[in-house]
């Protein structure tokens, strides 16, 4: 194969970055590939064609849709702010649907798993989307299995990433199938990405893991959470230092947070115990003490569960580097008891 043929649908109002971040990674590939493996030509087609102005103001030169006729390696479609009005395009959903037929395989960014889940790609399928629209793609598509927390998921040959930037990965898992990890890892590191993210990652960052609730008493239990994750946390202490009833608290927790509490303590560990693994040198027993489980066979158990992942294998796959080459240090106390 002397070429892999990408084709991007754009429309208006898409969002440039859903576009530009994987395509900015098919291109450096094919400045960086020797010769004799197989380049990628990107296509651009609209029904908006020729130029598309995407949300940000960006302008995009596509051809029509009839431009998009014969062989496709890779059919990506993006999201954008204007998903509602593209999601009403039937001339849109329905070349999308045969264009799929011709492809080897279907990519989208963020939202645009709802277009692919329209044309009715995605039925019998496991998909994700940005975070924020997962509630909303399972309400309207019952036969997608929708998962919220993957970063991108591949599901035979459809792969949907989640918000934004996610994109930037899921081409680089692309370019891994297609060339290999080291030539990935290259690609990588050109782009001066930190991390080359495994798909399996969680799409909720730590931060957001601990954004707090508006009612006052859950917001001062969920920042004590936060203040002694190295404690055992029964909900029923949880409770009395939010002056509540055990049932009461439960009920409003979860209400307000979106999750059970001990369920809640659990998520927060695990976040917390990924930054940590990420930017310090502890050692796995450290981190497991330090986030509050009682023995590292609990740790391994509800971080495997939670990532997919063993802690050792998170920390070598996304392990903050500094410039400098040094990782963050712990302080001394934790080296002493190394």
């Amino acid at each position: 194969m002397l070429e892999r043929r990408v084709v991007v649908v754009v429309y208006s109002g898409a969002q440039a970055l859903d576009i530009t971040g994987p395509i900015e990674v098919f291109d450096t590939v094919n400045r960086l590939l020797p010769k004799s493996g197989a380049a990628y030509r990107i296509e651009f087609v609209s029904t908006d064609a020729p130029l598309v102005r995407t949300s940000s103001g960006v302008v995009i030169e596509a051809a029509p849709l009839d431009a998009g006729q014969g062989p496709i390696d890779t059919l990506l479609v993006p999201g954008g702010w204007s998903l509602k009005d593209a999601l009403g395009n039937g001339e849109l959903i329905s070349w999308i649907g045969e264009a799929a037929a011709r492809s080897r395989r279907v990519a989208s960014v963020c939202g645009g798993s709802f277009l692919l889940a329209e044309a009715g790609l995605l039925d019998g399928r496991r998909a994700t989307t940005h975070w924020a629209y997962c509630e909303q793609m399972a309400h309207r598509y019952p036969k997608v299995t929708v998962d919220p927390e993957p970063i991108f998921i591949w599901d035979g040959r459809f792969v949907t990433s989640a918000g934004v930037s996610t994109g930037i990965d899921m081409a680089l898992a692309l370019v891994e199938a297609d060339h290999g990890a080291a030539l990935a890892l290259q690609i990588a590191r050109y782009l001066v990405l930190f991390l080359k993210r495994h798909g399996g990652q969680s799409q909720f960052s730590a931060v957001l893991d601990a954004q707090l609730a508006d009612h006052a008493p859950i917001r001062a239990a969920q920042e004590w959470i936060l203040d002694n994750l190295q404690d055992p946390l029964p909900v029923a202490e949880i409770a009395q230092r939010a002056n509540m009833s055990l049932r009461n608290f439960a009920r409003v927790f979860r209400r307000e947070v979106g999750t059970p509490p001990g369920q809640y303590v659990e998520r927060t560990r695990i976040a917390r115990a990924r930054e940590l693994l990420e930017t310090t040198d502890l050692t796995v027993g450290q981190v497991a003490r330090r986030c509050g489980f009682a023995a590292p066979e609990t740790f391994f158990r509800s971080f495997g569960r939670a990532l997919g992942l063993t802690p050792n294998e998170y920390r070598h796959r996304f392990q903050v580097v500094s410039p400098s080459g040094l990782i963050v240090q712990p302080d001394q106390a934790d080296r002493s008891s190394a």
